[in-house]
C-alpha cells in the first residue's frame, strides 16, 4: 500500500515543484518557453492515454475477442462527454484569453484561471487512481512499475503546468506566495481523485476497461480543447510541435521501460 500512496502523490509533487518556480523567477515566463512546455505536456498526456490507458483497456477486454475495442470506445466517449459537460457547468478561463467559458459568473479572472486548470487535472488524478486500483486487484495487464510510469509521466507534465498557472497569476498582480499556493491547490484534485478512485475499486474493477478508457478520453479532451491551441498560438508554433513529440516519446519510453 505504501508504493500506491507514493505513486498517487508523485503527480501532486510535480505540480508543487512547478508552482514553486514563481518564487524564484522575477519576470513572466517567456511565451516561447510556455509554448514549448505546453506542447511537452500535451505529448505526455496523449502518449499516456494510448500506452497506459487505452491499450491496457483493450488487453483487459481481450476475452471479448474481436469486440475487445468496445469498452475502450465507450469509455473514451464517456470521458470526452464528461469533460465537455464540465466545461459548460463550471465557470473558467483559459490562458491568453479574456473570454470566460461556462455559466456567467462574477468570479475574479484569477479564480477562473485556477478553476480551468483544476477542472482539467481531474482526469489525470482518476487515471493514476484507476491504474493503481487495477494493480491492487491483481490485474495482470497492470504492473507496479507500469502504474509508477504513468504517475511519473503525469508528474513530469504537471511541472510545467504548475509553472504555467502560477506565473500568470503573479503577472495579474497576485503576490508570489499566493500565486504559489493557488498553483499548488490546482493540483490537489489529483491525489483526491486518485484516492477516491482506489477506494471505489470494488465497484470499478468489474468495469475497469471502461474506467481506463474514460480517463484517456477525458485527458484527450484537455489536450485537444486547451493544450494544442495554446501551443500553436502565435508565431514559431513549431517549437510546440517538436516538444509534443519529445513528451510523447518520453512517456512511451517510460511506459515500455518501466512497464
Amino acid at each position: 500500500m505504501g508504493e500506491v500512496i507514493r505513486g498517487i502523490l508523485i503527480p501532486f509533487i510535480g505540480t508543487t515543484l512547478g508552482a514553486s518556480c514563481v518564487l524564484f523567477m522575477k519576470k513572466m515566463m517567456n511565451k516561447m518557453v510556455q509554448r514549448a512546455l505546453t506542447g511537452f505536456a500535451a505529448g505526455i498526456m496523449v502518449s499516456a492515454s494510448v500506452w497506459s490507458l487505452l491499450i491496457p483497456s483493450m488487453d483487459y477486454a481481450a476475452e471479448m475477442g474481436k469486440f475487445a475495442f468496445v469498452p475502450a470506445v465507450v469509455g473514451f466517449w464517456i470521458g470526452i462527454l464528461f469533460l465537455l459537460a464540465m466545461d459548460h457547468i463550471i465557470p473558467h478561463l483559459h490562458m491568453d484569453t479574456d473570454k470566460a467559458e461556462g455559466p456567467k459568473s462574477k468570479l475574479k479572472k484569477t479564480t477562473m484561471i485556477v478553476f480551468a486548470v483544476t477542472l482539467h487535472n481531474i482526469p489525470e488524478g482518476m487515471a493514476v487512481g484507476v491504474v493503481y486500483a487495477g494493480y491492487l486487484a491483481g490485474n495482470m495487464q497492470i504492473s507496479a512499475m507500469g502504474a509508477l510510469a504513468l504517475a511519473i509521466g503525469i508528474a513530469i507534465q504537471n511541472f510545467p503546468e504548475g509553472a504555467i498557472i502560477s506565473m500568470p497569476l503573479k503577472a495579474e498582480g497576485m503576490s508570489k506566495g499566493k500565486a504559489f499556493l493557488y498553483g499548488v491547490l490546482s493540483g490537489v484534485v489529483e491525489p483526491i481523485g486518485a484516492v477516491l478512485t482506489v477506494v471505489a475499486s470494488g465497484f470499478i474493477i468489474p468495469v475497469l476497461p471502461y474506467f481506463l478508457s474514460f480517463a484517456a478520453g477525458a485527458m484527450m479532451y484537455v489536450v485537444i480543447e486547451e493544450l494544442i491551441p495554446e501551443m500553436s498560438h502565435g508565431d514559431h508554433s513549431n517549437i510546440g510541435t517538436v516538444m509534443f513529440a519529445v513528451g510523447f516519446t518520453l512517456m512511451m519510453i517510460l511506459d515500455v521501460a518501466l512497464g
